[in-house]
């Protein structure tokens, strides 16, 4: 028998391994998310409407960071199962020493581009007049902890590829306590508002990188030299080709971000709420939509070790199996948050900001609306990732970018020019109904194709 086949991810029940590897990656970036969350809360409690609505606009600089390390972890993760599913040992090793010399660069790169055009970027990002000094404040002292955010974020996927998910699932652990200890601290006790906010966060986010640094001599199937790490542009092709859907679905996400902030400050101002309110309620809105989305990734990147393995072992069956397992999954857990959505839509909003009818009445209506199809969010991701891990990134390209930049975003801005506000709200739902009926087209098609092949 081939080696690779006694391998567990050949042998072991499907959901047994998918719990194995799905359960510490949503718990990882659960706890990543809580980063943002926590200072949503603790600036909401301090600063009220302002400081959220500040919060919110530097939020793109992290998801532009979360693009660029789910990018370059995501295709490293991809490629070292298919090198291990083949027996490729020494391009497994290669793979990695180029990604983690790719993540030093990135990270130098972030801080001083970051630095040189902060201001600018503040703008676009839909800072209103009366938010601007906030979130500039909040965003200077964050870039400072974004190369740490980008290589625990990067060795989430690349440990788990290694088969020790729970090992970065407790290094981001530590890093969420040692924020949550110190936000009281620095916004409450030392009175310094949204930048204490900031100083706290990239003090758990420098603690959990460095513990990912750690693991590196641990690698059971990967062997780190530092020879390794000149740049080699196949293995960067790889990494980048493997990794380009991961880094346009966080990048759209940014977009749409920027794009709906500046939809909620214009088209905000000419309603009762007002620009500050509606910026606010988007940006804790998406902060807890993260939790959810963050369950839906662990499913999703917890099935790529499992198929890309064992489509390179040309184990076809057991990667069928584990997509129909992971979208059952991914549907029960979105219709799970869909039900908490529209149940709780008041509870969620008065967690952030108490004594504002304004506030709570808006976040009501918006969570209601922009979570109306919630229910069908999860299958397309599954079905992304499965094309990812096959080695077919254009496919995963294609779904993974249709929700936010060819339908959220165009939708939004058309909406809106005929129906303002509500008219940027309610393109979510319609986004989400078509993203799911494009991942439906795709999926059958691949799997006609392979009943031609014999595959199964």
């Amino acid at each position: 028998m081939d080696k690779n086949l006694k391998n567990p991810l050949a042998i072991d029940p499907i959901s047994k391994l998918l719990l194995r590897f799905s359960v510490p990656t949503a718990l990882t970036l659960i706890v990543n998310y809580l980063y943002n969350i926590v200072d949503q809360i603790f600036v909401g409690q301090k600063v009220g409407v302002v400081g959220i609505a500040a919060t919110n606009v530097a939020f793109p600089l992290t998801t532009i960071c979360m693009a660029i390390a789910l990018m370059t972890g995501d295709g490293c993760a991809a490629n070292i199962s298919l090198h291990l599913g083949r027996g490729e040992k020494e391009d497994a090793d290669n793979t990695f020493a180029n990604a983690f010399a790719l993540l030093i660069v990135f990270g130098v790169f972030v801080v001083i581009v970051g630095n040189i055009f902060l201001e600018q970027l503040i703008l676009i990002f839909g800072a209103t007049e009366s938010v601007f000094e906030s979130a500039a404040s909040y965003s200077r002292i964050i870039l400072f902890g974004l190369p740490f955010m980008i290589f625990n974020v990067s060795f989430t996927a690349i440990i788990r590829s290694d088969g020790n998910p729970k090992y970065t699932m407790k290094c981001m652990m530590i890093g969420a306590l040692i924020n949550v200890v110190l936000d009281p601290v620095f916004i409450f006790g030392f009175d310094m508002g949204v930048e204490g906010a900031a100083i706290a966060t990239i003090i758990g986010q420098f603690v959990s990188g460095i513990l990912c640094l750690i693991y590196i001599p641990k690698f059971k199937n990967i062997h780190f030299s530092a020879l390794n790490m000149k740049l080699k542009a196949k293995t960067c092709k790889m990494i980048f080709t493997l990794g380009i859907p991961s880094f346009f679905t966080q990048i759209s996400a940014a977009i749409m971000q920027i794009v709906m902030n500046n939809l909620m400050r214009k088209y905000g101002a000419a309603t009762i709420y007002g620009s500050d309110i509606a910026l606010s309620c988007y940006g804790m809105v998406m902060k807890i939509y993260q939790l959810a989305h963050a369950m839906l990734v662990g499913v999703s990147s917890g099935t790529q070790p499992i198929n890309g393995f064992n489509f390179g072992a040309k184990q076809y069956s057991r990667v069928k199996e584990t997509y129909k397992l992971a979208v059952t999954v991914s549907f029960v857990i979105s219709l799970i948050w869909f039900a908490i959505y529209q149940g709780l839509a008041g509870v969620i909003g008065s967690l952030f900001v108490k004594n504002d009818p304004l506030y709570s009445e808006f976040t009501k209506h918006f969570i209601r609306i922009y979570m109306m199809a919630f229910f069908i969010y999860g299958p397309p991701m599954t079905t992304a990732s499965f094309f990812q891990a096959i080695g077919k990134p254009w496919k995963a390209l294609l779904l993974s970018l249709s929700r936010q930049a060819f339908f959220l975003i165009p939708l939004a801005l058309f909406l809106s020019s005929i129906y303002g506000l509500d008219g940027a709200i309610i393109a979510a739902p319609a986004a989400d109904i078509l993203t799911m009926a494009l991942a439906v087209i795709l999926i059958t098609f691949e799997l006609k194709q392979w009943r031609k092949e014999n595959f199964i």
